[in-house]
């Protein structure tokens, strides 16, 4: 039993991989054929490349992560302003990252390092662009595009073939449909669709599968139609903010979601969409 375990622990690398002297490898990391792994990278435990993965930069690669064949992690951005500095990129543990994905490390002229979350997943031939920052469990779908300085909450959804804008914040547990053009900020808990994206209501299958009840689930309704109502008519934003955070503010998502549109940013609000969108989202959520 003891033999067991240590076999188990046993860092076991390919003949035909290159793992360059300095590198740092924890227990039980695999490497498997044609795998590159540069000087400035670490794997901590339970890593696993399974073959023809190229990890390069100063790259942290969080336990019992996964790295499918000929995707790249830490390699440089594609910033004509880089230098090569020694900037960053950190993945989580537990992460899953497939086939043909590329990950590119930060940028001086950015914070410096590109990060991932705990237990994301990031389907094939998806691009994280320098100085993104995914939260944990996010789910990146096939194709998606990301510019720099991408910001993506945790629980956050973002699927197949979706393009996002440099700077853009995405909030916690938001919802990005299929092969979207997302230009500017979405609000927590915020679905958008279409090219270019716009608001079409909440991630009320989130909600409901993440054991949000009936009645807060309604009451975020009320407060998400008040801030975008069907027809605006002479109130102002500003005015239904305000409306909205003295009405609603007490609940904690919705205070989230106020907190998130107070918050700096470079891209501004994702606008609200206008007729046929926002009814079918009304009655999912039903």
């Amino acid at each position: 039993m003891v033999h067991a375990v240590e076999e188990a622990r046993q860092t076991l690398v390919h003949p035909t991989a290159l793992v360059a002297p300095g590198a740092k490898l924890g227990q039980g990391v695999i490497i498997g054929p044609w795998c590159s792994v540069g000087p400035n990278a670490v794997l901590d435990d339970g890593v696993e490349l399974i073959s023809h993965v190229v990890v390069d930069g100063h790259t942290h690669l969080g336990a019992h992560s996964r790295y499918f064949p000929f995707c790249t992690v830490g390699m440089a951005p594609q910033d004509l302003k880089y230098k090569g500095e020694p900037t960053r990129c950190e993945v989580g543990a537990r992460t899953v990252v497939r086939e043909h994905v590329t990950i590119h490390r930060g940028t001086a002229t950015g914070s410096g390092v590109t990060r991932v979350g705990q237990d994301v997943l990031i389907m094939a031939n998806a691009h994280v662009a320098h100085d993104c920052v995914l939260g944990d469990r996010v789910i990146i779908v096939n194709n998606v595009v990301m510019g720099g300085h991408v910001t993506i909450g945790n629980d956050a959804r973002v699927m197949g073939s979706a393009a996002i804008h440099q700077f853009v914040r995405i909030g916690h547990a938001a919802l990005v449909g299929g092969v979207a053009g997302v230009e500017a900020d979405v609000i927590p808990y915020g679905s958008v669709l279409g090219n270019r994206a716009r608001l079409i209501g909440l991630h009320w299958i989130w909600l409901r599968r993440n054991g949000v009840q009936s009645a807060e689930i309604q009451l975020m309704r009320k407060a998400f139609f008040t801030l975008y109502p069907k027809v605006c008519g002479d109130v102002s934003f500003q005015a239904r903010l305000a409306h909205v955070r003295q009405t609603f503010g007490d609940n904690g998502r919705i205070q989230e979601i106020l907190d998130f549109i107070d918050a700096p940013s470079h891209r501004g609000l994702v606008r609200p969409a206008r007729g046929g969108a926002a009814d079918q989202a009304e009655t999912e959520g039903a």
